[in-house]
């Protein structure tokens, strides 16, 4: 192979020396023949598996599917794990070690003797937190996904995880569902392995990834337990050789018009607001200018898959209905030329794509709703944005004007959600403070705040919740999120008070604060921020350097990317 000797893994595999004769005698350990070390592309294939993360638990598996396609074109497959991220599972939040984990995927990628690599994700922060790493070193990288699970069955229905959960917990509430019942949906909600089978986050990462090309068709929503997803993760061993013999980094495919179809079919596909941040923080990575106004632009997309929690359906009918291709084929005047891991335009992914059922994938001149986009939210509340998601609101709430009620953290929140006389009507507006990435920390998914007991039990659903938290990619509602400057750094959020007017109109991208400016000033004066509580180790790391949420909630000495080989050996 002509490139052989200039391909980074030559720095580690093939010197004839001491050091070339410790990295490979110690790998031939494992069984490896010498003919393996003769400059053939060495492919890292970083694995998120974990039994904490049974999102994730089909990616062993997968794994072995990569490695086959590997060996077939040349390669050597040399697998590795990265910290999991359990979105169900970690406490404070999973959100909070998005960026450790992209810590451990780009100095692992940048310590070992690898020419590309497969990344393996699947749950919530997984894939952007591996992406984030990857696009620090630069090599050329492709995204395999666990994939969504099979669908949730109870009492003979679909049920979807995460956005049946919030509707059977507020229906326990009410009354009108029992524990027991309550206890058996959950039994028939998780039957297989994947990741949620609604358009939550882990989906519409997935979606978004395959939009922008960085994976291969279909990646996003063929089931973790159909058998062409490990033929999927085989072709994807074998091209990620390839393009390793065609200099393919993930800086040439990574672009803006990348970001912006993501965008675009973000809102197409009813995606989580959670792709906000993480794009951003993608982006902030690969070094290209990206911010909350770009989101904008996607406003006015229409909707076009029926899938919960936007619609009715999940991930499983989404696949059988033409996935991804088929909604990018409606959408493609939208779609601007990008590269993709194919070395071919995004157009490829889709030209022959069609849909197979108009009841999940509607056609452009019959979409679900008109303009599905998320929407950017300014003012005197959040002067450097929020944002809220129209598609999974309550229309006639998108232009509202309430008295706050206010829970200082989610502590209070919890121990006065379910007060019988908690003093709130449906036109009252709930505000959550001290959940932004400093306040929590790491910005959980509670901004889906619970509907006061005293309302749920009168039939009401929804009511405006503001915060500077984010919510579960799988929720619904009415809800202003990632409120910036968030409270715990001094933002305008963290003055507001019980009794206060606010006024928010969606439509018109606008969140203010009814209360005059001179006394805004005063109460910014005299407010004091908490104490923080953390005092070691990594959560320590993470208050004192995390950016906002309008800047993707990276760490600020994270930002850009450093590509440069380690130029000391290890003895």
């Amino acid at each position: 192979m002509s490139k052989s000797n200039n391909r980074r893994s030559s720095n580690w595999y093939g010197k004839m020396d001491k050091d070339g004769f410790i990295h490979r005698s110690w790998m031939k350990s494992q069984g490896l023949p010498d003919h393996v070390f003769d400059g053939r592309p060495i492919i890292g294939i970083c694995n998120t598996w974990s039994e904490l993360t049974p999102c994730n638990a089909g990616l062993k598996n997968l794994a072995e599917g990569v490695k086959r396609g590997v060996w077939e074109a040349g390669g050597v497959p040399l697998e590795f794990p990265v910290m999991s991220l359990g979105e169900t599972q970690m406490k404070p939040t999973a959100m909070l070690f998005r960026n450790l984990l992209s810590m451990d995927v780009e100095e692992s990628i940048r310590a070992y003797g690898m020419d590309g690599v497969v990344l393996l994700g699947g749950c919530d922060k997984t894939t952007p937190g591996q992406l984030m790493g990857a696009a620090s070193v630069d090599l050329p990288t492709i995204v395999v996904s666990a994939g969504p699970m099979l669908n949730g069955k109870y009492k003979g229905k679909d049920i979807g995880s995460g956005t049946d959960v919030w509707r059977f917990s507020e229906e326990v509430r009410a009354g009108d569902m029992t524990l027991k019942e309550f206890m058996a949906a959950e039994t028939g909600m998780s039957r297989s392995s994947g990741v949620c089978m609604t358009m939550g986050t882990a989906s519409t990462m997935a979606s978004l990834v395959e939009g922008m090309g960085l994976s291969l068709p279909t990646n996003a929503a063929l089931p973790a337990v159909d058998a062409r997803r490990m033929t999927l993760a085989h072709l994807s061993g074998k091209r990620i050789v390839e393009m390793v013999e065609e200099e393919l980094n993930l800086s040439k495919v990574i672009t803006k018009e990348s970001f912006q179809n993501a965008i675009t079919l973000n809102s197409a596909i009813g995606g989580s607001t959670n792709s906000v941040i993480h794009l951003l923080a993608l982006a902030g990575r690969s070094e290209i200018d990206l911010n909350l106004d770009d989101f904008e632009k996607g406003a006015d997309i229409p909707l076009l898959v029926n899938c919960m929690p936007s619609g009715e359906f999940l991930m499983e009918d989404f696949c059988y209905a033409g996935g991804i291709p088929a909604v990018m084929k409606q959408i493609k005047s939208f779609i601007k030329p990008a590269n993709t891991i194919l070395n071919k335009d995004i157009t490829h992914y889709f030209d022959q794509a069609e849909i197979l059922n108009e009841d999940v994938i509607r056609t452009i001149e019959k979409p679900l709703k008109s303009s599905a986009g998320i929407k950017v939210l300014r003012g005197n509340l959040a002067p450097n944005g929020a944002i809220i998601k129209p598609a999974a609101a309550s229309e006639e709430l998108l232009n509202h004007e309430g008295i706050a009620y206010v829970f200082e953290d989610i502590e209070e929140l919890k121990e006065n959600i379910d007060k019988p006389d908690l003093p709130v009507t449906k036109d009252s507006i709930l505000v959550l403070k001290g959940c932004g990435p400093k306040g929590y920390p790491g910005m959980p998914e509670v901004g889906n705040m619970p509907m006061p007991r005293v309302l749920v039990e009168k039939g009401v659903r929804d009511m405006i919740r503001i915060s500077d938290a984010r919510m579960s990619g799988t929720a619904y509602g009415t809800i202003v999120l990632h409120v910036a400057p968030e409270a715990n750094v001094g933002g305008p959020i963290s003055i507001v008070e019980t009794g206060d007017r606010i006024r928010v109109d969606a439509l018109n991208g606008v969140l203010e604060l009814l209360v005059p400016e001179t006394e805004i000033k005063e109460r910014l004066k005299a407010k004091k921020q908490p104490e923080v509580n953390y005092s070691r180790g990594y959560a320590k790391l993470y208050i004192e350097t995390v950016l906002q949420a309008d800047k993707g909630a990276d760490l600020d000495f994270l930002v850009g990317k450093d590509t440069r080989l380690p130029n000391r050996e290890s003895h």
